[in-house]
């Protein structure tokens, strides 16, 4: 491949990166909040039974990455932990858009390297530098000034939403710690492809339990509103595209390079909420979502300078 067309064919993934993660966000934040559909564990369910039919048409089907094997019931064990922890995240993460605006909700979920920070030396008693743990200080306090200065602060959409952040964090640690082995290690693609229907059979009987009215409401607003099912489809399907290119972007590209898109990445999303969904913004939540993202920045400097 020329050096030209693979930039075009780099730019490309990182548009598509970045469409299907902001997209996915945006329609989660429209159907929860705007839509009237008040199902964050179903939602997540539809992103799970997307991601495990579209991870084996694209692994077994497509090729896109080789299959890896799961070699023994301990791996498979490992990765069922994996999946609970991970449907923690989403459903909290998605929970929390029903309360919180989704500029409010990207400035606290940019906190998850103080969380994998914490869980990294907890588990696995891995310390960092001074310098690199003094970096985290403006990761926290930017959320404390963003949270005094957001006009729609619900306490509970907060604490999903750090619950969220927090078991993001703890599932990259696990991850690592549980599937540390040469034997045991899978590439995200393939740990995706196991975790989604394990996640599905999680979230089915606790929907069915916590949002028991789903399916009436659901097939409700699906005849009063024509569009209700291919949002669901386009969302379901954006969850899966987010994974894949994510996973393409961190092959193509290094990871300074991956983390520099990450903070970008946050930052438009913010700017594209604010516009679309038109929530009041102050001064204060600004300058807090800045020093948050500043410090994210020096945590990930300070941690490439001082291994």
């Amino acid at each position: 491949m020329s050096s030209k067309k693979q930039a075009i064919f780099i730019c490309s993934l990182i548009i598509t990166w970045y469409t299907s993660n902001i997209g996915v966000l945006l329609l989660n934040k429209y159907l929860l909040s705007n839509y009237d559909f008040r199902f964050p564990i179903f939602l997540t369910m539809c992103h799970m039974s997307a991601c495990a039919v579209l991870s084996y048409v694209s692994i077994v089907v497509l090729k896109i990455v080789p299959l890896q094997m799961i070699k023994s019931r301990s791996q498979f064990i490992k990765i069922a932990i994996l999946s609970v922890v991970f449907c923690g995240s989403v459903v909290g993460g998605n929970i929390s858009l029903r309360y919180l605006a989704v500029s409010f909700n990207q400035a606290v979920g940019a906190t998850t390297p103080f969380f994998t920070a914490l869980f990294a030396y907890m588990v696995t008693l891995k310390r960092e530098a001074w310098v690199t743990y003094g970096a985290l200080v403006p990761v926290v306090a930017g959320v404390v000034i963003a949270s005094g200065g957001e006009p729609g602060f619900h306490l509970f959409g907060f604490i999903m939403c750090l619950s969220a952040t927090a078991a993001r964090a703890f599932k990259s640690v696990l991850q690592g710690v549980l599937l540390s082995s040469e034997g045991e290690k899978l590439n995200s693609m393939n740990l995706l492809l196991y975790m989604s229907p394990m996640a599905v059979l999680v979230l089915l009987p606790a929907a069915l339990i916590m949002e028991p009215n789903v399916l009436d409401v659901t097939l409700s607003l699906g005849r009063e509103q024509k569009f209700m099912w291919l949002l669901l489809l386009v969302n379901s399907a954006m969850a899966y595209l987010a994974n894949l290119s994510n996973f393409l972007v961190t092959k193509h590209t290094s990871a300074l390079t991956l983390q520099v898109l990450g903070n970008a990445k946050g930052a438009v999303a913010v700017v594209i909420s604010i516009l679309l969904f038109r929530n009041p913004v102050t001064a204060i939540g600004i300058g807090g979502y800045s020093i948050t993202v500043l410090g994210v920045v020096a945590y990930g400097e300070t941690k490439r300078r001082f291994r």
